[in-house]
This record gives C-alpha cells, sequence and structure tokens, in this order.
C-alpha cells in the first residue's frame, strides 16, 4: 500500500458503510497510466506522500484575504468552518446553507448522497471521499423561491505552521494536511440561485484537497455556478462534480483553474430532462511546472437538451494542461443540440498540452460539434499590434487576455465582475498581462 493512502486509512473513523469504501478505494489503489481517465495524470509523486487530517479548529488568517468577498458567505479554512470570517447575513429568505457536520447523518436528504457508492476503479478519490469526508456544505433552495443575492463559499489554505498554535500540536506522522468535502447544491422546482467559489490561499500550503460535489436541479431551476481555483503553487486539488438536470432546468457555470501544483476536476453532468440547458465553459491556465487536467462528461439523456461547451487552455514555461471533453448522446434523445470548442494556447517549447474531445451519437435527429486546437498566438495579429507601435510584450499579453475572457460570457454581469479580476491578477502574475 502506498504511504499515501496507509496516512488517509489512518484517519479513518466511520460506520460500516464508509468502512467499506475505504476498502473498496484501498483494493483499487491510485490509477497509473493503463487507466484511460488518468493516463495523462501521473500520480507517482502523490503516492509517495503522507497527509494528516486538518486540526478540527479553523486557524485564524488575515481577514483582508477576504475584503472583497461580500455577504452573504460561508467560509472554511483548512477544511474547517471558521465562525470568524463567515458573514450569512442577507442570506434570501426560501435558501437554506448548513455545514455537513451540522447535519444528522440519518437524515433522509444527507443519507440519500452520502450513500452513494462508487464501483469504478479508477474512482478512487471518490471512493475516498466517501469514506472519510467529514465536512462540506449544503445549500437549497426552496420551489419557487428566485434568490437576489449571489451566495459565496470560501475555501481558504493556511500553511500547517499556521494551523498550530505550537509544533506539538500538528501531526507527527504527516508533513501536511488533508481535508476531504462532500457538498450538495439542490434546488427545488422553479428555483434559481447565483452561486460562487472561491479557492484561496493564505500562504505556501501543499496540503491535499479531496472534494465531492453534488447539484441536483429539479424542473425549472436555474444555477449559475462561477468557481476560482487560485490555490497555492504546492497543493493538490482534487475535484469532482456531479450534476443532474431535469426537465426545463438550466445549469450555467464557470471554472477557472489558476492556482495548485496537480489540480484535477471532473464535471459529470447529466441532462434528463427535456429541454435541460448546460452552459459549461473554463479557462486553464498553465505556469511554472504546474499540471492541469479538467475532464467532462456530458450526458444527454432526455430530448431536446442543449450543451454549450467552450474552454480555453495555455500552457508556459514547463506547465501541462490536459482536457478531455466527452459528450455522449444516448438512444432517445432526439434534438439534442451540443456544441464543444477546446482551444489551446502553446506558449513555450517546454509546455505541453493534451486535448481530446470525444462525441458517442446514439439518437438520430441531432446537432452535434466538437472541435480542439492547439497552437501559438496569430503572427498577423501580433504584427498588427506591433505596427501600430505596441511593444512585442504588451502585444502578447493583449493577445492572451483576450484569448482567455472569451469564456467568462457564460455567467450574467454580475458574476463576471471577480472572475475578470482573478483571471486578470493570474495573467499578471504569469507575466501574460
Amino acid at each position: 500500500m502506498s504511504p499515501l493512502l496507509q496516512s488517509l486509512a489512518a484517519a479513518f473513523c466511520g460506520n460500516d458503510e464508509r468502512r467499506a469504501a475505504l476498502d473498496a478505494a484501498l483494493r483499487s489503489g491510485l490509477p497509473a497510466a493503463r487507466s484511460e481517465a488518468w493516463k495523462y495524470t501521473s500520480l507517482r509523486q502523490l503516492e509517495r506522500r503522507s497527509f494528516g487530517a486538518a486540526p478540527l479548529q479553523a486557524p485564524a488568517i488575515d481577514a483582508a484575504l477576504l475584503a472583497a468577498i461580500p455577504a452573504p458567505r460561508l467560509v472554511f479554512v483548512n477544511g474547517r468552518p471558521s465562525d470568524a470570517h463567515s458573514d450569512l447575513s442577507g442570506l434570501d429568505t426560501g435558501v437554506q446553507v448548513r455545514t455537513l457536520s451540522a447535519v444528522r447523518r440519518d437524515e433522509p436528504l444527507a443519507a440519500g448522497f452520502l450513500g452513494r457508492r462508487f464501483d469504478r476503479a479508477e474512482e478512487v478519490f471518490a471512493q475516498l471521499n466517501a469514506a472519510l469526508a467529514d465536512e462540506g456544505v449544503l445549500v437549497q433552495v426552496a420551489e419557487g423561491i428566485a434568490a437576489t443575492t449571489p451566495l459565496h463559499l470560501v475555501f481558504v489554505s493556511a500553511p500547517l505552521a499556521a494551523a498550530h498554535a505550537d509544533a506539538a500540536a500538528a501531526p507527527r506522522d504527516a508533513t501536511d494536511i488533508a481535508w476531504h468535502h462532500r457538498h450538495l447544491v439542490e434546488l427545488r422546482r422553479g428555483a434559481s440561485l447565483d452561486l460562487v467559489e472561491h479557492h484561496l490561499q493564505a500562504g505556501d500550503s501543499a496540503h491535499l484537497d479531496n472534494t465531492l460535489v453534488h447539484v441536483h436541479l429539479a424542473q425549472g431551476a436555474r444555477l449559475a455556478h462561477a468557481r476560482v481555483q487560485a490555490d497555492s503553487a504546492r497543493a493538490t486539488a482534487l475535484l469532482r462534480t456531479d450534476a443532474v438536470l431535469a426537465r426545463d432546468a438550466e445549469y450555467r457555470r464557470i471554472d477557472l483553474e489558476l492556482g495548485a501544483a496537480l489540480s484535477r476536476h471532473e464535471l459529470n453532468v447529466r441532462l434528463e430532462g427535456d429541454n435541460a440547458l448546460l452552459v459549461a465553459n473554463g479557462v486553464l491556465l498553465g505556469t511554472g511546472r504546474r499540471h492541469i487536467d479538467t475532464r467532462l462528461g456530458i450526458e444527454h439523456i432526455a430530448r431536446d437538451t442543449r450543451a454549450e461547451l467552450l474552454w480555453r487552455g495555455v500552457a508556459t514555461n514547463r506547465s501541462r494542461v490536459v482536457f478531455h471533453g466527452g459528450i455522449h448522446i444516448r438512444e432517445g434523445a432526439d434534438g439534442t443540440d451540443a456544441n464543444l470548442s477546446n482551444k489551446n494556447l502553446l506558449l513555450s517549447a517546454d509546455a505541453e498540452i493534451d486535448t481530446q474531445p470525444t462525441l458517442v451519437i446514439d439518437a438520430d435527429e441531432v446537432k452535434a460539434a466538437h472541435g480542439a486546437t492547439v497552437g501559438q498566438l496569430d503572427a498577423n495579429a501580433l504584427f498588427y499590434l506591433r505596427s501600430r507601435g505596441v511593444r512585442a510584450e504588451q502585444a502578447r499579453a493583449m493577445l492572451s487576455t483576450a484569448f482567455c475572457h472569451e469564456p467568462l460570457a457564460a455567467v450574467d454581469d454580475t458574476l463576471t465582475g471577480q472572475l475578470v479580476q482573478h483571471l486578470g491578477q493570474a495573467l499578471h502574475q504569469a507575466g501574460m498581462a
């Protein structure tokens, strides 16, 4: 057994059902290169590391880090809720926000999504989450409620030294900490909500974040969901989002992958109701030696569903960007309209981009298109800007910024302001703006 699995198993404390999930993960082991789902992402370095459980109390952080994030907001620091920095004032009537630790495990809602099984060998991190998750967020919006105020969920990582009052309180058998979050976002019939996730750093932390998110949208529900992942450059962030859309439901989301040494996001969406709509865009920014892996699994199951997927990747220095865009139009899903675009900029000879769009059609009378490109900045556009007196570095920055901003149109202007700010900061730090 690898040191990683040994250290995570040592933190187990749960019932027989959770023990079964842990045993399944230990039997599966970490996926290797022979696993198609992990073909381009090596876990050899991660499996040699050990992690201790996050302390039960959230450490103190500088409040200035959160100054630009308005209420209502729920803040976690090193995986633990922080009462000092959370502020749920202004939460719309009909919107309920609870932490997982405050919910009874035998409550039908909690038992439903916490009891889900993961049987495939490549789902080892979902199995670990099912066994070890002890914290998270449950967001529920009542039927017919149209929330007008965006809800902010903030997840801050802090260095281990800052997470303990003294060295004696730190885990003895691990140099870093890990947390496993389980979230549920449930919108009842006709409900709507704007949700923003912030994954930020309060210093250089080499932690492991293993998170599983369930999104349930009932008939006619609308969720606008923006996620900014700007974690520490030494962090490992593993995220899986499983979303189910009922009839006439609408799910719009943007993912900005701007941080972490290794980040992987699996976005799985099932359009189970007629006329369901998915708009999922993202920006993958590879700098330094970062490794970014994003994997889409979109299933069209009902009739007249639509998916618009616009993703942009940039790789510079010695980074690697991996993108898999999978669309499956199942039998009976007539009238489907699915479009995937993945364009990438390779800005360094030492960087690497791997893109793999896949399209499986088992239905008649559908419209579907997918495309992927990997290239460099347009030479004609550079020449045009240079001919108007723009310096070479500034011209490259202008074109790179415009390239990355295109996916931000997936959500309303009320959410794009902070996204533009986060993206601009990341591009500036990477020397692209």
